[in-house]
């Protein structure tokens, strides 16, 4: 498919703001039609999100503060990667660290970008079974709740608004349609998993 009548190309720019892991920038565009634009993003490394699933049916979550909504969220478990971080290797460690699950498989769902109009934020999807408890790891500063939810309780939050993270929702649609039959992933053995990362 041609976009090429779609693209806008950077004629230039300037950093606005460089924290520990966020920057932000604005740059001028050249638009399609010729004349000009600014566009103010954020460049973030990227993350993943880990769709646990228990051999009762049952889904791992967590609630935990989120400082810029003011808001406990329930969400799926999740990290942001290390500078050049194998996304599966992330998801591993995010689950091990904050809820002490390890998996027996995994299974790369897909991808998704957050934020488009702001933000380069791609966020990968893995789903984990065949999980084994052990100790969490939080890291220093992180607090957060571990609990179990059937996946029609985890439905009717999303539906009835008690569920408002866009990674969570999206990782719902995921699994409705992995439990339904409908949509198929290519489990793999952890090591095997980590190896084909």
């Amino acid at each position: 498919m041609d976009d090429g009548h779609l693209k806008e190309e950077r004629v230039d720019g300037m950093l606005l703001f460089k924290g520990n892991f966020l920057e932000a920038h604005r740059d001028t565009v050249r638009m399609p039609d010729g004349h000009t634009a600014t566009r103010e993003f954020v460049i973030h490394p990227g993350a993943v999100v880990v769709v646990p699933l228990l051999d009762d049916g049952r889904v791992v979550l967590e609630r935990q503060y989120r400082y810029p909504v003011g808001h406990v969220m329930t969400e799926f478990p999740a990290g942001k990667l290390d500078a050049g971080e194998d996304p599966l290797l992330c998801g591993q460690r995010e689950l091990l660290e904050e809820t002490g699950y390890t998996a027996r498989e995994w299974a790369r769902a897909g991808a998704m970008h957050l934020a488009v109009a702001y933000s380069t934020e791609i966020i990968h999807v893995y789903f984990a079974r065949g999980l084994t408890l052990g100790e969490r790891q939080l890291d220093h500063g992180e607090f957060l709740d571990v609990f179990t939810a059937s996946v029609d309780e985890l439905m009717q939050w999303c539906r009835d608004g008690t569920v408002t993270d866009a990674k969570t929702l999206t990782c719902t649609l995921w699994l409705a349609n992995v439990v339904s039959g409908a949509w198929a992933l290519d489990w793999q053995p952890a090591e095997g998993a980590t190896q084909a990362g």
